[in-house]
């Protein structure tokens, strides 16, 4: 599908899409059936969703957040290098012994996550964007103990894992963090850092979905263990920027991905498979060059759903809830040029775009807390942490 106008602001390789607030225009009548082979989503507005949105906190370009187990407070990190600990009933906190981020462009700090025996460890994981050599940056993913109280502080922090090589420029980090139901493995997004080619290259880990263990080795039955250094870490490749990962409730792996112009897509993530970037995309290069579609090399892994015009996806999480009436078993996703929510139905190995609302603000992360009730980031210098309160 080639050549559609974009919903967001055109930048040299998409950049804009992922860091600045872009203007909206309208697909031509003459793409109407391109648009309609996407499953292209009309949004609904806000006024006519089945929930109120509460604001409850502002941060500074906020751009990931955890709940803490136990609690009435969650985690948040902001881009720029802090990591703030908000509590429902109490003050926000800055939370010390943070790492030194590189911020710029779209890196920074990134995710953070809570380990899956954190109730007797206290250990979360974090990730953040390091400085290389001469003008070159990276991702890598760290692991501390978080130590309450009125003065919360990291203890222990550890570098377990790095994007390799480091490179030029600061786009597509992607860096985002989720732990396999049993506990067993952490999942890292590692975007293929604006360069193309690497999302292909097994000797890079660029471009990838990894599987570690929780210390950052390697585990044994890997697809690609045999080989060693960075390609043992490899569950999947040809992937361009990965701003959303999560398991469904049946412990199947989804992500969401930036894709090239009008080819934002969400796909079944699978030990060994390659999603086909840069051969590969529904949508076109910024500049304007042709990729070829999915269908024409079948031998790569298709997304399940894709838009165009491109929504921009931030955050990705899974709703098993009851608290929204007909949305268990779905995805949620936030969308940035897209500014609203979307939620996709589940069905097996099947996904349905079965509800977009207009929230008029970029949406860059999702989360369910562990009473049902679903939670956002919005995007940007005076981005808030807003409730979505089910309408009675």
């Amino acid at each position: 599908m080639k050549n559609l106008p974009h919903i967001a602001l055109i930048a040299a390789l998409g950049v804009a899409a992922c860091s600045a607030a872009p203007a909206s225009t309208e697909a031509a009548p003459a793409d109407t059936a391109k648009l309609d082979a996407s499953g292209a989503q009309p949004a609904t507005p806000l006024v006519d969703a089945p929930f109120t949105v509460k604001e409850v906190a502002s941060f500074n370009e906020p751009w990931a957040m955890t709940f803490v187990p136990g609690t009435r407070a969650a985690l948040i990190t902001e881009k720029s290098g802090k990591l703030k600990l908000w509590q429902e009933s109490g003050p926000t906190l800055d939370v010390a012994g943070v790492p030194v981020v590189a911020y710029g462009g779209q890196g920074g700090f990134g995710d953070v996550i809570v380990a899956p025996d954190f109730s007797t460890s206290g250990t979360i994981y974090l990730s953040w964007v390091e400085a290389g050599p001469g003008k070159t940056y990276g991702a890598v993913v760290g692991k501390a103990k978080l130590i309450q109280g009125a003065s919360p502080r990291l203890e222990g922090l550890q570098i377990i894992w790095k994007q390799d090589p480091k490179v030029e420029g600061q786009g597509h980090f992607s860096h985002r963090l989720v732990f396999s139901p049993d506990g067993k493995y952490l999942f890292i997004t590692s975007g293929e850092r604006q360069k193309f080619d690497p999302a292909q290259d097994m000797t890079k880990n660029l471009g990838k979905v990894i599987r570690l263990n929780p210390d950052g080795s390697v585990p044994a039955d890997n697809p690609f263990a045999e080989k060693g250094g960075v390609t043992a870490q490899i569950w999947s490749l040809g992937h361009r920027n990965l701003l959303g990962i999560t398991f469904d409730g049946t412990g199947k792996l989804w992500n969401q991905e930036m894709g090239p112009k009008g080819g934002d897509e969400v796909n079944l993530v699978e030990a060994k498979a390659n999603y086909g970037y840069p051969i590969v995309s529904n949508g076109d290069h910024y500049d304007g060059k042709d990729i070829p579609d999915h269908p024409t090399r079948p031998e790569f892994a298709a997304p399940k759903l894709w838009w165009n015009p491109s929504v921009s996806p931030g955050g990705l999480a899974w709703y098993g809830g009851d608290m929204y009436p007909g949305w268990k078993n779905s995805l949620l996703m936030g969308a940035l040029s897209g500014e609203g929510l979307i939620r996709m139905a589940v069905d097996g190995d099947t996904l349905h775009k079965s509800d977009r609302w207009d929230f008029g603000q970029r949406i860059r992360e999702v989360e369910v807390r562990d009473d049902g009730s679903v939670w956002l980031l919005t995007d940007g210098e005076d981005g808030k942490l807003v409730k979505l309160v089910p309408k009675k």
